[in-house]
């Protein structure tokens, strides 16, 4: 293993063989995307690791050999999107890209009432425009090949947890828009999977609950006196969660398996609780369910 240099969007080490099958992933700093990328490398893939920051870039390589190089990629920034397809393209060597994985997101929490606009254009601008825009730039590179795409939802994506609705429409939306586009690129055989997990053991529930406490100091003392109890109720409801979350390599087992398997999936539903809830959600009439989340939830 060693480290190989890499500049602000611009791979400077020898590319592998041109038979060397090539995967993008965004939000590859930590979680779920770190732990993707290192898999897939182990299994031969030269990966292109999304990152925002260089240090974040130079861990990977740490854990990793040249097939795995980071690339600078902001899924707000257009510029930065098209500047990390531009280094994609230049440094495939003849080989395909046979995979983008969609896994760059945010959590904004709140009572919807209370949420400012801006945050909630925010965590759409990240989880559904921002994985739009990778896709747009990676196509004509995925359709050269019939390359995959695999978007990372969430038990959110199917079933709205209350004070996180801004990351549920967020995951709704980006359920919504992987429909669409598995029928639109079918011509070109593009498969587009969804990977839907429950609660997984990353550093994203520490960010959320940083977040939490943020959001209950920042509140107003009226929003507080409608919401307080509830948010206080739900923040340790998510500390729950954060506690029993599954390994993240049950979420990277279903992502190897919609890039390698000869069937992949449309759905993943990751955990057993989640297949449960989807199981079931369609026959629940509406108020049981709102009942069990509020019971699971402790809330008033």
């Amino acid at each position: 293993m060693f480290r190989h240099g890499v500049t602000f969007g611009l791979i400077v080490s020898e590319p592998p063989s041109h038979l060397t099958r090539s995967v993008v992933i965004t939000g590859a700093s930590t979680g779920i995307g770190a732990a993707c990328a290192l898999e897939l490398h182990n299994r031969g893939f030269r990966v292109f690791a999304g990152v925002r920051r260089a240090a974040d870039g130079l861990r990977l390589q740490e854990q990793a050999s040249r097939l795995l190089a980071p690339l600078m990629i902001d899924v707000t920034d257009v510029a930065s999107i098209l500047e990390a397809a531009k280094t994609v393209a230049g440094s495939l060597d003849g080989g395909p890209l046979v995979g983008v994985v969609n896994n760059a997101g945010i959590v904004v929490g709140g009572p919807l009432e209370t949420l400012p606009l801006s945050e909630f254009r925010r965590q759409l601008e990240v989880n559904v425009v921002g994985q739009l825009a990778v896709i747009q730039a990676m196509l004509p590179m995925l359709r050269e090949c019939g390359g995959r795409i695999v978007n990372i939802s969430s038990f959110s994506g199917r079933i709205a947890i209350p004070y996180s609705g801004a990351y549920a429409a967020s995951k709704h939306a980006l359920e919504a828009m992987s429909d669409a586009l598995r029928i639109e690129l079918r011509r070109w055989k593009i498969p587009v999977c969804l990977v839907e997990p429950g609660s997984v053991k990353t550093p994203i529930w520490d960010k959320a609950l940083e977040d939490a406490d943020r959001a209950l100091q920042s509140m107003t003392p009226q929003a507080l006196a409608l919401y307080g109890e509830d948010v206080r109720a739900a923040r340790e409801a998510a500390r729950r969660l954060a506690a029993q979350g599954m390994p993240v390599q049950r979420v990277v087992a279903a992502v190897v398996h919609a890039l390698t398997s000869p069937s992949p999936k449309a759905r993943y539903p990751v955990g057993f609780h989640t297949r449960l809830a989807f199981l079931l959600q369609p026959w629940l009439p509406v108020r049981l369910r709102d009942w069990l989340l509020r019971k699971a939830l402790g809330l008033s």
